[in-house]
């Protein structure tokens, strides 16, 4: 049984741009982003998460309009304009399209980052018949949609937070709370008077939210 077509359907309209030709292969990136901080009289640097980058999605796409049969003898831009015309800014969205690429088990919600035409025949006029693109989609997430999907609630942390060379409560609160103004949370946690007394290599508790201060019971924020 033929393997079923690719295919891009821009979100916001429903349009669909079924591909004839299925990619040959695809490559799908991911990678991570860590801070690292020597510590004196450890072997190794302290290794602290910062953020997760975005994933890409690469791929070719083979156009033919010479020696497709349900396909009419025509100029092959007007197939390959349908891909790089994902890139143009929408007048409603103020931005490029937010696209969803599936093949079989690959589903993939993104934008076209990247697109490079390559045409390879032409007609006897000189009109281009074949073509390949190249193409790079950054996977788009959305922080409401990322939410719902995937539950994230305010981390139960039994884990210790490492201070890394000039981070500040604020600054650790902006990276592990997504908000600079929850500090204080910490500070009460780990008996911190002065906000500023910290030290690059102490290990801090950070609490999950709502936190209660242990001593009078109430919420600190």
């Amino acid at each position: 049984m033929a393997l079923v077509k690719a295919q891009i359907t821009v979100e916001h309209t429903g349009e669909k741009i079924n591909v004839f030709f299925n990619p040959e292969e695809y490559t799908v990136n991911k990678d991570n982003n860590f801070a690292s901080q020597a510590i004196p009289g450890l072997s190794g640097p302290l290794l602290q998460f910062v953020n997760g980058n975005m994933r890409t999605l690469e791929m070719e796409l083979f156009f033919d309009t010479y020696d497709t049969p349900e396909l009419e003898k025509r100029d092959v831009r007007e197939l390959t304009n349908k891909i790089t015309g994902l890139l143009t800014i929408n007048s409603d969205l103020h931005a490029p399209p937010v696209l969803f690429v599936s093949w079989s088990s690959l589903q993939f919600r993104c934008v076209l980052a990247r697109a490079s035409q390559k045409f390879i025949m032409f007609a006897n006029d000189g009109t281009p018949v074949r073509a390949r693109v190249t193409v790079t989609f950054n996977e788009f997430i959305d922080a409401e949609r990322e939410a719902l999907e995937i539950n994230r609630q305010t981390a139960d942390f039994t884990k210790l937070h490492v201070v890394l060379q000039g981070q500040t409560l604020s600054g650790i609160a902006a990276i592990l709370y997504d908000n600079a103004l929850l500090w204080r949370p910490i500070a009460v946690a780990n008996q911190i008077d002065d906000p500023r007394a910290i030290e690059t290599g102490q290990s801090l508790l950070i609490p999950s939210l709502p936190f209660r201060d242990p001593e009078t019971g109430e919420v600190v924020n």
